[in-house]
């Protein structure tokens, strides 16, 4: 009988796997796919000469992350590769909004656009360099992250205090107006804010751009040389070489609860895998609280707050092979891996706003990747490949387009329809793209899904990034640690604080739950003793 049970093979499955390990527990992973990975794989399937990642692709939150660090996945074979800039967002215009690694190549970019924007961006930049490293550790540390937060608190009041906490707060776009002159500072701002489901006039998003811009600027936005999936093996191999095992194809239907504790879990095939001391479970929010669980055994008022859960938006995404690399009318977006495709700030919030009226939108704001550029393994010299992503509503009431006619339905005619207008979107900005394409894949919301059940229509982080599902709101209000209602039962995805990205954080803090409140822990032992070791029941949930 293993120690633990851990549903789901994604990187925060693996990185709780891990570290459960690292402290000699028996470890068994289940996985529903064929291989592990979750979001983070690559395969061959767009052409055999190329290498595509299905899901995720740049990984700035994973290099910036301490919990991937203190793992030492080097020595499993992870190699980091970069492009040679960062980020670009160019306009039809010709111009072009640029993100390098270095500080003051940015700021020098943005003084063209607009005169005293490269100061604005350094003063950015400053703000980062006083606050970032102790902001990261609040945002890797289980809710609440009482030093971190201390620490930070400490840092913020020395940065500007009350003033700089507006800041971050604002929307992006007011943000951008308040810093900058041009347009390309808002830009960068704005385009990293929407990598998240943050519309340019939601609160918060200025924060979450300036975040992402950061950890742009300090840890660019790496890949795992020769794929995704090079990541998703390194966690694999440093598991399995501590003595975990991994089950793929191995769908976990229930879990078996006894005397209000997680005792094992039930699969497809009608096995019943016991575990000793807990069960940790890298699965959605809904699937978990809404499937996987006997409601009877958790209180009424978190069934009620799970109807109101809300997911991040759908995803849309199409991957291409390249006879040879992309037409940019603008020539400083040649080498960037990350590419943000839209003609302005007020065509994003057009996006965003065709979105929240459940439209699919005409002109869709496309995040492309040029994984050739940023790693030359993945496909023959002179050749590219790439993928763009767009969004999309869950529940399509029409299409904004004249005459568009897609209807939600996502049918083969609607998905090539899609990727048709995806195209049409990249050509603006790269006359002649088309002329490029060797053979595409489409990924539709269901496909997706369909690849990895906790993206549900596409729904890449979890669960919003807004405000009203952070911190002590996440997943829902009452539930901000990885501790669930249910006993030895903990939520391991990304669900659960911080939420979204590559960075095994969700993994991390259910691990060091399971650790801190196992059978015959100090911890637990000394519950019981105050006869606080039973779980909440439905009259005393917050």
């Amino acid at each position: 009988m293993p120690d633990a049970v851990v549903i789901g093979a994604g990187p925060n499955g693996l990185v709780a796997a891990n570290l459960l390990a690292d402290a000699g527990w028996t470890v068994e992973v289940l996985e529903e796919q064929e291989e592990p990975g979750g979001a983070v794989r690559s395969d061959r399937g767009v052409h055999a000469d190329y290498v595509s990642d299905l899901c995720s692709s740049f990984y700035p939150l994973a290099a910036a992350s301490p919990v991937l660090a203190r793992l030492d996945l080097y020595e499993q074979g992870l190699v980091w590769s970069h492009a040679p800039r960062v980020l670009a967002h160019p306009l039809t215009d010709g111009r072009c909004a640029v993100l390098d690694r270095s500080a003051g190549d940015t700021a020098a970019a943005l003084e063209a656009f607009g005169a005293g924007d490269g100061v604005a961006w350094q003063g950015l930049c400053g703000i980062w360099d006083r606050i970032g490293p102790d902001l990261l550790r609040a945002l890797f540390t289980p809710f609440p992250p009482v030093r971190a937060t201390a620490r930070l608190a400490a840092r913020l009041r020395a940065a500007g205090g009350l003033r700089l906490a507006r800041q971050l707060l604002l929307p992006v776009r007011r943000l951008g107006d308040e810093e900058f002159q041009g347009e390309a500072g808002r830009l960068l701002l704005a385009g990293n804010a929407l990598h998240a489901d943050l519309a340019p006039e939601a609160a918060g998003s200025g924060g979450f751009g300036w975040l992402m811009s950061m950890l742009a600027q300090s840890y660019g936005f790496p890949v795992p040389a020769g794929g995704a999936q090079e990541l998703t093996w390194a966690l694999v191999r440093r598991l399995q070489r501590r003595g975990g095992v991994l089950r793929c194809g191995e769908r976990v239907v229930g879990i078996v609860v006894r005397a209000g504790r997680a005792v094992a879990v039930r699969t497809a095939i009608g096995e019943t895998v016991p575990a000793r001391r807990a069960v940790l479970a890298d699965v959605s929010v809904p699937a978990l609280y809404g499937r996987l669980i006997d409601p009877h055994e958790l209180p009424g008022r978190l069934l009620a707050d799970l109807r109101r859960f809300q997911w991040d938006f759908a995803t849309f995404k199409v991957d291409w092979a390249l006879g040879g690399p992309v037409p940019w009318a603008a020539e400083a977006a040649h080498t960037a891996g990350t590419v943000h495709l839209a003609d302005g700030m007020d065509e994003l919030t057009r996006f965003a706003a065709q979105i929240a009226m459940g439209q699919v939108p005409d002109r869709p704001f496309a995040l492309f990747g040029q994984m050739t550029t940023a790693d030359p393994t993945r496909s023959p010299p002179g050749t590219e490949s790439a993928w763009a992503y767009t969004h999309v509503p869950h529940r399509v009431r029409g299409d904004a387009a004249e005459r568009g006619g897609i209807t939600g339905a996502w049918d083969r005619g609607e998905q090539e329809a899609m990727a048709d207008r995806v195209e049409a979107q990249v050509e603006r900005f790269a006359p002649g793209f088309r002329a490029r394409i060797k053979a595409r894949r489409i990924l539709a919301p269901p496909t997706l899904e369909a690849l990895d059940a906790n993206l549900h229509g596409g729904a890449v982080n979890g669960g919003t990034t807004a405000v009203h599902q952070q911190l002590f709101f996440r997943p829902l209000p009452g539930l901000g640690r990885p501790e669930t209602p249910v006993e030895g039962l903990y939520l391991a995805s990304a669900g659960a604080h911080p939420g979204g990205g590559v960075h095994g954080a969700p993994g991390a803090n259910a691990a060091r739950a399971a650790l801190r409140r196992a059978p015959g822990s100090l911890l637990h032992r000394t519950q019981r003793a105050l006869g606080r070791g039973a779980p909440l029941r439905a009259g005393t949930w917050p």
